[in-house]
């Protein structure tokens, strides 16, 4: 297993991190402790969730995921500070009215109230007495994430301002909840305003950024990659593997009994279009041509990244876990780069 900097925190995370956001939906709390064996078991120091898993988000379900790894935390209390646990407070939406019902007509914000209550939450779910990787899921702003590439501004948009939020964050990292801050879902002009802020009025400055980035996504390199690199903000690369269409599994219309977008393709159709099909192919084609497994050859290409600092892998099962556990000791040929590149300059952006 490779280790990088997290950030300019002094801690060295693995290049593979533990994601988790099926755990309570596709997986049961007996698989998700099994994972989280085997991926420590291998070198794994790094498990990302979310206090909105599990994915797709319900009543329900909301917290479970932060619960089953809460469970296997409170069995394992030995190895608690040889990992970074990372969670994120959720976004502004009002499609979540279930997370804090009494505050803002059900609207999720990144207010006070709203960051003190969640945090709290995550901290019981978790059973621990902090949490490394504090991180905000999306912007409260309206801006282009998700994968979105074209912005629209709104002149009228009355967002809780970065300012605000990270004071919160300093609060919480003054209180020993949180060691560190990180972003999701961001633009450039968001990682440059909180280094901004960090400077200039002694705000936590976030150490990572959780963005989409793949084969079929590779936006974060227009404009983020920079940022990453130059303020030591490094990538949390999450849907690696396309939300596992880069594996090659979706193709010919084929779908898996029990796979993510079998189950929920109506509401994941992101990389599902007939142009993001038609380049899968050619990038399944290349990893097969070459002897390598299309999802580890996806994978490989995320970590050897120089913007990266992380690659977030999710797996509905143990053989899944390990596939991709092995894109870790891939380097990939200097013939398949360029392969990769070729493909990639013949592709239009965005799907």
């Amino acid at each position: 297993m490779q280790y990088r900097p997290l950030g300019r925190t002094g801690q060295q995370v693995s290049v593979i991190c533990l994601g988790t956001m099926t755990w309570g939906e596709q997986n049961s709390e007996a698989e998700g402790h099994a994972q989280i064996d085997r991926a420590v078991e291998r070198g794994v120091n790094f498990i990302d969730t979310a206090e909105m898993y599990a994915v797709p988000t319900k009543a329900e379900t909301q917290g479970r995921t932060e619960e089953i790894l809460g469970t296997w935390l409170a069995a394992n209390r030995a190895k608690r500070e040889d990992l970074v646990i990372a969670t994120k407070v959720t976004g502004r939406a009002r499609r979540l009215p279930w997370i804090r019902p009494h505050l803002h007509d059900g609207e999720t914000r990144l207010d006070r109230q709203s960051i003190l209550e969640a945090v709290d939450a995550s901290l019981k779910r978790l059973q621990t007495e902090r949490i490394d990787l504090y991180q905000l899921h999306w912007p409260e702003r309206k801006t282009n994430f998700f994968g979105a590439i074209n912005y629209e501004h709104d002149p009228q948009d009355d967002a809780i301002a970065l300012e605000e939020t990270m004071a919160v964050m300093k609060e919480l990292v003054d209180a020993g909840k949180i060691r560190w801050v990180g972003l999701s879902n961001e633009t450039p002009w968001g990682m440059m305003h909180c280094a901004r802020l960090a400077e200039q009025a002694g705000l936590p400055r976030p150490v990572s950024v959780q963005n989409p980035y793949n084969l079929l996504m590779r936006t974060y390199e227009v404009g983020c990659a920079e940022v990453s690199i130059r303020e030591e903000m490094g990538l949390l690369a999450y849907s690696p593997l396309a939300m596992g269409v880069l594996s090659g599994k979706y193709l010919d219309g084929a779908r898996p009994a029990g796979a993510r977008l079998t189950l929920y393709g109506d509401e994941y159709k992101r990389y599902m279009s007939p142009r993001a099909q038609a380049e899968t192919a050619k990038y399944v084609d290349v990893a097969r041509r070459h002897g390598l497994d299309p999802a580890v050859m996806a994978c490989a290409f995320v970590n050897r990244q120089p913007f990266l600092t992380a690659n977030i892998i999710g797996a509905t099962s143990l053989e899944q876990l390990d596939t991709l556990l092995d894109s870790a000791d891939v380097d990939l040929s200097q013939e398949v780069l360029e392969e990769i590149a070729r493909l990639f300059a013949e592709t239009p952006i965005g799907y």
